[in-house]
């Protein structure tokens, strides 16, 4: 019998894996070229239509960099793009999120407290809302707005509070935070796909023709790119927010993902300023402190269900589904007796404000609607409960599994 549950978790943890990895390439490139971009010097010995020159120390060797504005006199022939970071992130996120959101929808996407959608349902306006960002955002930047950078970032900031709060109507708080920096990083990647790329390599055919390339088109890249660089944090923030429930899983979420933003303009502006002129503006980070503690202060109101929501409303299809096998019993007691000190609404567990990731183990709905997570995490490993908090016995772990089995037919696999 093999046991599908462990595979498809493997698989989520290797696409996974790949994200993060991609994600420190693109990041730290970006990151990299607006800080050389910022540090260039003008010489009057550069060549002509430089617009300056860096030089660098790096692993026991100096670099000399030039920055052609538009482009050399002719084409080089050695031409490095980066471009594949950007791609590759956005590509396994979308897979990561197809697995974990979209295949998973039952447990992590859906939150039926909140709105009474079915699975599909779910799945297209998550996918939707992606492409719907994109097209509204490349509209307002091709707008005259694009001639007012300051105020096209404010109402880019305006739609992301709306989105915000649209996706917390819908679903799990963990989702909704999730959603909203797959809403952004589609954004930042389309921004490189379909226009920065093509710009460039307009530029480039212009070169190769022996023609002179209309500046135009370096400003349009440089424009999404400066989007990008001050999108990046907030991106990172939410994408890491899922480990964290007192940022996804309490009553004001969503604000707490709309300031976030704010924090990644303020750290940003600190060392855009610094790489430009050798000196940061140091109220940066008074006002960034001053908003991570509003941040700290809003997640200590929760926003789970209360067990009276819990025990009232009717199960859903996939928890009904692992709450009528016969073998739940045995299990629902095992898991109670040995997780809810913990994962309970009101953790007894000392330093605890709320549960782990927000997974909350006492009624009968809450340990159906986490049938996979059971299984995995106190059926087939020991990850929980920790040894230090309790010692399961292996009988417990045993009616887990059964009762797990029982529902998946054998074949382990559930539908989250």
């Amino acid at each position: 019998m093999y046991d599908l549950a462990v595979i498809w978790d493997w698989i989520a943890f290797s696409v996974r894996w790949l994200h993060v990895i991609t994600a420190m390439a693109w990041i730290g490139a970006s990151f990299y070229f607006i800080a050389l971009d910022l540090m260039l010097k003008p010489n009057p010995d550069l060549p002509k239509g430089a617009h300056g020159e860096e030089w660098e120390v790096h692993g026991g060797g100096f670099y000399h960099t030039v920055k052609y504005m538009v482009a050399p006199a002719q084409m080089p022939e050695h031409l490095t793009w980066h471009k594949w970071q950007s791609y590759t992130t956005w590509l396994s996120g979308a897979a990561l999120l197809m697995i974990v959101y979209w295949v998973g929808g039952e447990l992590f996407l859906l939150d039926p407290t909140k709105a009474d959608l079915s699975l599909w349902q779910g799945i297209v306006i998550s996918g939707g809302s992606l492409t719907i960002g994109w097209l509204a955002y490349d509209f307002l930047c091709k707008s005259k707005l694009g001639e007012t950078p300051t105020l096209l970032m404010l109402i880019l900031f305006a739609i992301l509070v709306v989105m915000s709060w649209g996706y917390n109507q819908i679903f799990t708080g963990r989702a909704a935070l999730l959603h909203l920096g797959a809403f952004t990083a589609t954004i930042m990647t389309a921004n490189v796909f379909f226009q920065i790329m093509p710009n460039q390599r307009i530029v480039v055919a212009d070169l190769k023709a022996g023609r002179t390339p209309d500046a135009k088109y370096g400003k349009i890249a440089k424009l999404r790119s400066t989007h990008n660089n001050y999108l990046t944090l907030p991106v990172v923030f939410l994408m890491l927010s899922n480990h964290y429930p007192l940022a996804f899983g309490t009553e004001y979420a969503w604000i707490i993902a709309s300031l976030i933003f704010l924090t990644g303009v303020t750290i940003r502006h600190y060392f855009n300023t610094l790489h430009r002129t050798g000196a940061g503006p140091n109220w940066t980070w008074p006002v960034t402190v001053g908003i991570m503690i509003v941040i700290a202060w809003l997640s200590s109101f929760s926003g789970l269900e209360t067990y009276e929501e819990s025990e009232a409303r009717d199960m859903t299809p996939y928890e009904a589904r692992f709450a009528s096998a016969d073998s739940f019993e045995d299990a629902y007691y095992a898991v109670v007796g040995n997780c809810s000190m913990c994962h309970g609404r009101e953790p007894s567990w000392d330093g605890l404000r709320w549960p782990p990731k927000g997974v909350v183990l006492e009624t009968e709905a809450d340990v159906a609607r986490h049938a996979d997570q059971i299984y995995l995490q106190a059926g087939r490993s020991h990850a929980m409960p920790p040894p230090n908090a309790i010692q399961m016995d292996p009988q417990a772990r045993a009616q887990i599994v059964a009762w797990y089995r029982d529902v998946t037919g054998g074949v382990s696999g559930g539908e989250g």
